[in-house]
């Protein structure tokens, strides 16, 4: 008889395989999209009453870096996070996910104060890095960005060399006593960031001159130069190609172990292979929050059920 053949592969297309993390990631996803095959459990939290429902899973970690609670933020009248209360873990990647305009980046915001910088917007409530209320009058907000650095967007390396732009935070936080020590310094941060190979002779020329994704982990370099606790990145890959968003993920994953990193995406695909911890945002309110294994493979409210399946965002 004939010998069957397998259907076609990766691998005898000449393509390279999947990576075991992109593996995981497509199981994933794939039983996530696949939720409405199996006849779903009714539970306590089903109900319509949106308006004034709480979150959905556990909010709370048992070694926390930060505690929300009761976040509200508003721009002028406009409210726009409703009594959020959430803890962020110590070494972990939580990722917030929702559709635009959901409140997640305000709320990333909230995290070192970065909403002071519009006058219209208010925040009530309680946000604590440790034990300290990050909110107090006699909080330093330079000391505490420098606890909680940020990473934005789009790469915004400053208009100095590669060098001065890691050396400049340390210099004006005093953190080192010397040339020799602000130099390791400037080495260690590129080397933990993964770019010290491709800068080391090139770190008189501008911070401009590199490649979107390698500015991007440049910035990541200068943020973890003033030794944070916190690292917030607001959509660090959205305007990167593959080969450096995948870089910035295998940094995440590298950092993490000495700091606490905060991610907001779009990207599913991304939140699932970079997180420990999920927390989907709609409307200004957090609606649920836990492992992210959980939150794409059996989300316990609909609308996250719906956002991961793509019915809206």
């Amino acid at each position: 008889g004939k010998i069957p053949t397998d259907p076609p592969t990766l691998k005898n297309q000449g393509l390279p395989p999947m990576s075991t993390t992109a593996i995981e990631t497509k199981v994933a996803l794939d039983q996530a999209l696949n939720l409405d095959a199996a006849p779903r459990k009714q539970s306590s939290v089903e109900v319509t009453d949106y308006n004034n429902r709480q979150t959905v899973g556990k909010i709370a970690v048992d070694n926390p870096k930060m505690v929300c609670r009761d976040v509200n933020v508003y721009y002028g009248e406009k409210q726009a996070i409703k009594n959020v209360g959430l803890d962020i873990g110590a070494n972990e990647v939580i990722a917030f996910i929702g559709p635009s305009g959901c409140g997640k980046s305000t709320f990333l915001r909230c995290l070192n104060r970065m909403n002071d910088t519009i006058p219209i917007c208010r925040v009530t409530g309680q946000i604590k890095l440790d034990h300290d209320d990050v909110y107090d009058k006699s909080i330093d907000v330079v000391q505490l960005r420098a606890r909680v650095g940020m990473v934005f967007q789009k790469p915004n390396p400053f208009p100095k060399s590669i060098y001065e732009n890691i050396a400049y935070g340390p210099r004006i936080h005093g953190m080192t006593n010397s040339k020799a020590e602000l130099d390791e310094l400037v080495h260690d941060s590129l080397e933990r960031a993964g770019l010290i190979k491709e800068v080391e002779k090139r770190m008189h020329e501008p911070g401009t001159s590199l490649s979107g994704g390698q500015q991007q982990r440049l910035c990541i370099a200068r943020a973890i130069a003033v030794n944070p606790e916190v690292i917030l990145m607001d959509e660090p890959c959205s305007a990167l190609d593959p080969i450096a968003t995948a870089k910035i993920e295998e940094l995440m994953d590298d950092l993490r172990s000495q700091y606490c990193i905060v991610i907001v995406t779009h990207s599913m695909a991304q939140a699932a292979r970079v997180s420990q911890k999920t927390a989907f945002f709609h409307l200004g309110k957090l609606v649920e929050a836990g492992p992210t294994g959980d939150i794409f493979t059996n989300p316990r409210d609909r609308r996250t059920q719906d956002y991961i399946t793509g019915r809206f965002g």
